[in-house]
C-alpha cells in the first residue's frame, strides 16, 4: 500500500492506493490562506503538518488498512511558495504562497533576459528567488536562516530530516538552469543566495529518505516508511490523470488554473506568456502557471451568497454565451493572461440594470476560460501539440464549465473519472520510491480509470470569439492602470 498527499492552497488531500495502484481510500482537511495586506498572501506551515496525520488516519480507515501496511508516501502540492527555516528545519516565517506579490523590489535589478534564457521563466515576484531575497531583507537578524523551502520540500524535511527538491519544483525558482539541470551560480548571486541555502535537487520519484521519529509522529505511520522527493501540483495533478506524453493540453482547475502541454525539449516562449518547467519523467511542461480561477469561483459564490458550485452552474446556464456583454477579468490576485501583470486587478465591465447574478456567475466562468484560450492559442503558435484538453481538478466537476471550454477553443475535452488527481500523482511518485513500480511509465500505465469525452458545439464559436475579443480589448484598455500600486 502507498499514500499520496496533496498540499493544496485550501486543503490537504490524501489518497491510499493498493499495490495495483487502485485508489481504496481518500480523505481531506480544509484550511485557508491569510491576506495581511493587499498583495500579501501567507499560510502557516503548521496548517499542513497539523492536517496531515488526521487526513491519513481517515483515509486509512476508509481503505480498511493499518499504518503498518504502508510502504511509501509521496507529496505534491502548491508551488512558488517560500518558507525560511532554521538549521533544524523549523519554520522562521509564514509561507509566502504562490499568490503573494510583495517581492516586487527584489526583482528590479534582475535581468529578465537572463531569467528567461537560463530558466525559461518570466521575471516575476511570485517565484521563490524573489521571495527568498525579500525574507533575507525583512526577517529579523535574530532569526538566522539556514534554508529556503517550497511547501513540498518543507514537508519532506519535516518527515525525513532531508532537504531535497525535485527538478520540476526547482525549475520554478528563477535559480535553475533548464539545460544544465542544476542551480545557476550567476542567478544565485543576483538574488543574494548561495546553493547551501537551498534543498539539493533529485528526481521527483526518487527516495528522499524514510520517516524519522518526527515524521512518524506527524503522519501516524511507522518509522522507516519510504518518502518520495515529491513535486508541485502543476506537475503531480496532470501526472495522476495519466498525462505523460505530448498531444493534449492539461487544464488544472484548482484554486489557481494551470494550463500547459508537454514537449520533449525545453522550448522558450519569447512572448512571455508561457514558462518552461522540467516535468517528472524527463519531458518539459510548457505552461502558464496559473491565475486565480477556482479562487474566483469561491469569491463570487461568497460575494453573491451562492451556496455551491451546482447553484452557480444553474444560474450561469440561464444566460447565453457571452453573458449578454458582461465581461470579467480574472485578475483578482494579478493577471497571468493574456499578459503577466502582477499589479493588475480583476473587474467586471459592461454592467447594466438588466444584468443579474446569473450574468455575473457566467462572466466569471467565461473570463477564466478566456485566459485558458490565450494559453492554448500561444501553444498552437509555438508548435506544442494541443489536439484536445484534459480537464482535472475540482473545477472539472462543472459539466457546464467543461462544455464552455470545449466551445471556446473548439477542441474536444476529456474528463477523467478521477478528476481530483493530485494525490494520485503524488502516490505514483511514492510507488516508484517504494519499489511498487519500476518507473513512472509503468506507474502511469497501471492507472485504469476511464474518462468522458465532450465535443465542442460549433454553433457557439462565433459568440465566444466575440466575447473573447471584448475580454482582450478590456484588458488592453485597462493596462495603463496596472502600473499603479494598490493602496493599503
Amino acid at each position: 500500500m502507498i499514500i499520496g498527499a496533496d498540499v493544496g492552497t485550501q486543503s490537504l488531500k490524501v489518497a491510499v492506493l493498493d499495490d495495483q495502484l487502485r485508489t481504496i481510500g481518500r480523505a481531506a482537511r480544509c484550511y485557508q490562506p491569510s491576506y495581511p495586506k493587499p498583495g500579501w498572501v501567507e499560510q502557516a506551515p503548521s496548517l499542513w503538518t497539523d492536517a496531515l496525520g488526521p487526513a491519513i488516519a481517515e483515509a486509512l480507515q476508509a481503505a480498511q488498512v493499518s499504518p503498518g501496511d504502508i510502504r511509501a508516501i509521496g507529496f505534491c502540492g502548491q508551488l512558488d511558495g517560500c518558507i525560511a527555516v532554521d538549521s533544524d528545519g523549523n519554520a522562521l516565517s509564514p509561507c509566502l504562497i504562490w499568490m503573494d506579490r510583495r517581492a516586487t523590489e527584489e526583482i528590479e535589478d534582475v535581468p529578465a533576459d537572463r531569467v528567461h534564457g537560463e530558466c525559461g521563466l518570466v521575471l516575476d515576484p511570485g517565484h521563490l528567488g524573489a521571495k527568498a531575497r525579500w525574507l533575507l531583507r525583512h526577517l529579523s537578524p535574530a532569526k538566522p536562516i539556514a534554508r529556503f523551502h517550497q511547501p513540498i520540500s518543507y514537508m519532506v524535511e519535516q518527515l525525513t530530516g532531508v532537504a531535497v527538491i525535485d527538478h520540476a519544483l526547482a525549475s520554478t525558482s528563477m535559480l535553475y538552469s533548464l539545460d544544465r539541470r542544476r542551480y545557476d551560480p550567476e542567478l544565485l548571486a543576483q538574488f543574494e543566495l548561495s546553493e547551501r541555502q537551498l534543498p539539493a535537487i533529485a528526481a521527483a520519484e526518487s527516495k528522499a529518505g524514510t520517516l524519522n521519529r518526527r515524521g512518524a509522529a506527524l503522519t501516524g505511520l511507522p518509522e522507516g516508511v519510504a518518502v518520495a522527493v515529491g513535486t508541485g501540483d502543476d506537475f503531480g495533478t496532470p501526472l495522476g490523470a495519466g498525462f505523460n506524453a505530448p498531444g493534449r493540453v492539461a487544464v488544472v482547475l484548482g484554486t489557481g488554473e494551470v494550463v500547459g502541454g508537454l514537449h520533449p525539449t525545453p522550448m522558450r516562449d519569447d512572448s512571455g506568456l508561457l514558462e518552461t518547467h522540467a516535468y517528472p519523467g524527463g519531458a518539459f511542461f510548457i505552461e502558464n502557471p496559473g491565475w486565480f480561477s477556482g479562487g474566483s469561483i469561491t469569491w463570487i459564490c461568497q460575494l453573491l451568497n451562492i451556496p455551491d458550485l451546482a447553484t452557480l452552474n444553474a444560474l450561469a446556464a440561464e444566460v447565453p454565451a457571452g453573458a449578454d456583454g458582461l465581461t470579467f477579468l480574472p485578475a483578482l490576485t494579478g493577471a497571468m493572461a493574456p499578459e503577466w501583470q502582477p499589479a493588475a486587478r480583476g473587474c467586471f465591465y459592461g454592467m447594466t440594470p438588466a444584468h443579474g447574478r446569473g450574468h455575473m456567475a457566467r462572466a466569471v466562468l467565461e473570463g477564466c476560460a478566456f485566459a485558458m484560450r490565450d494559453v492554448v492559442d500561444r501553444l498552437d503558435r509555438m508548435g506544442v501539440e494541443a489536439r484536445s484538453l484534459l480537464l482535472i481538478g475540482g473545477g472539472a466537476h462543472s459539466r457546464l464549465w467543461a462544455q464552455m471550454r470545449a466551445d471556446i477553443v473548439q477542441r474536444p475535452v476529456e474528463l477523467p473519472n478521477c478528476i481530483d488527481s493530485a494525490p494520485i500523482g503524488a502516490a505514483l511518485l511514492a510507488a516508484v520510491a517504494g519499489g511498487v513500480a519500476r518507473d513512472l511509465t509503468e506507474a502511469v500505465g497501471a492507472l485504469s480509470d476511464g474518462h468522458t469525452d465532450i465535443a465542442p458545439d460549433r454553433r457557439q464559436a462565433d459568440a465566444y470569439d466575440d466575447a473573447h475579443g471584448r475580454y482582450r480589448q478590456l484588458f488592453g484598455a485597462l493596462r495603463p492602470l496596472f502600473t499603479e500600486q494598490p493602496r493599503n
